[in-house]
Parts: structure tokens; sequence; C-alpha cells
């Protein structure tokens, strides 16, 4: 698809051994604000989906003062054209949320954006399997056209986890100076966590009173 590879040609240029000082620093920001990587778990690729997502549209450079996506125009390395350009403009208006799934319908998947109470259709999803109404999950949306595309770095969160989750978008929708970038890194570490202590009941870690150390 066009969009991922116009990210994976920005990707790899910011990535690259000129920006490996960014890479270290944003790499230890990131996984200490969303829990530790692992690189013998089944959710490492995902892992560094998540970490690339949030790399290229978060993290600002040390040179350019900006994000690698920001800064692409800024890198006539990568010719972009007027295609990409036009892409450029759809990935600085992402929707990055958290989503609630609805239906599935001619390969199509429809969703609810639980902050702003908002529905969204999504095309050309790669994934048609693996939804499930009673779990939340944080996602990035990217304009195309009328609809919307995904990016590859989603987190799922387990069903009982569910009512925790609504509660805690609740405060955020009710005050405006919480960020729901910090709540989405935060239970994103408690998804890793579930996976991570597995005997451990889920309200132990979902949970604000932090009785795990974490």
């Amino acid at each position: 698809m066009e969009h991922e590879n116009l990210y994976n040609r920005i990707l790899a240029h910011f990535t690259g051994p000129k920006f490996s000082e960014d890479v270290q620093q944003s790499k230890r920001s990131f996984f200490e604000s969303s829990g530790a990587l692992d690189e013998q778990s089944a959710f490492y690729e995902l892992r560094m989906r998540q970490f690339l997502d949030w790399y290229f549209f978060t993290h600002q450079l040390r040179e350019y003062k900006r994000t690698p996506l920001e800064a692409a125009p800024m890198v006539r390395e990568l010719r972009l054209s007027d295609q990409d350009m036009l892409w450029i403009e759809s990935f600085k208006h992402q929707r990055h949320s958290l989503f609630e799934f609805l239906k599935l319908k001619n390969g199509n998947v429809y969703l609810k954006d639980i902050f702003a109470n908002q529905k969204f259709t999504v095309t050309n999803c790669p994934w048609v399997m693996g939804f499930d109404c009673e779990e939340i999950f944080e996602a990035r949306l990217i304009p195309s056209g009328p609809n919307y595309v995904f990016m590859r770095g989603l987190c799922f969160h387990p069903a009982e986890a569910k009512k925790f989750i609504l509660s805690e978008v609740k405060k955020y929708r009710s005050d405006r100076d919480l960020d729901p970038e910090v709540l989405m890194l935060r239970l994103m570490k408690m998804r890793y966590k579930f996976e991570q202590f597995k005997h451990v009941r889920f309200d132990m870690i979902y949970s604000n009173e932090n009785r795990l150390g974490f």
C-alpha cells in the first residue's frame, strides 16, 4: 500500500546510522513508559511496530527539532513526489485513540473512538479476523479519502479490562487538561504486564492502585 511504502522509506532514513542516538533515546523513553521490550516474547514484532509508530509520529529529532514525519519534506534524498506529500498530509491528520470494534462488513471495519465518541470506517484492512466487540484497542487511523486505513502498531486490551478502561477514559473526557497519550502508554504497559504475569488477576494489573509496583 502506498502509505506503508512511504512510511517505510521515511523510517529507513531516520533510523539510519546518522540517527542512532535518536533511536536509542526514543527506545528508552517509549519502553520505559509502555513496558519493557522482551526480545523472546511472541509480541516482540508487534511491540517494535508500536515503537516505530511512536518514533515516526512523536519523537522530536535532535537535529531537526521535529518528528520524522514533519522533517521528511526537508530531506532531499527522499525525493518525495506530489502523491507522497498528499500522504504526508494524511499522516499529519492521524487519529490516535482507543477504539471499540462495532462490526465487519464487506471487508471494512467499523469502529467507535471512545475518547471522541465518534464512529469511523477503516477500508482495505489487512486483518479481517481477530476483532472482538468486548476488547478495547489502541490504534492510529490515517485518512484515506472519506474513510481511514490502519497503521500496524495496534494494541488490544483484554476484555476483562474494558470496564476499567472506560472509567479512565471518562475522566479524560471530562478534563481537557489530561493528555490521552499518557493514558494510552500507561494502558499499554498494563497490557504487557498482563501478558507477563498470567497468574495474576487482571484487576491487580489494570488498576490505579499499582499493587504490583509498576
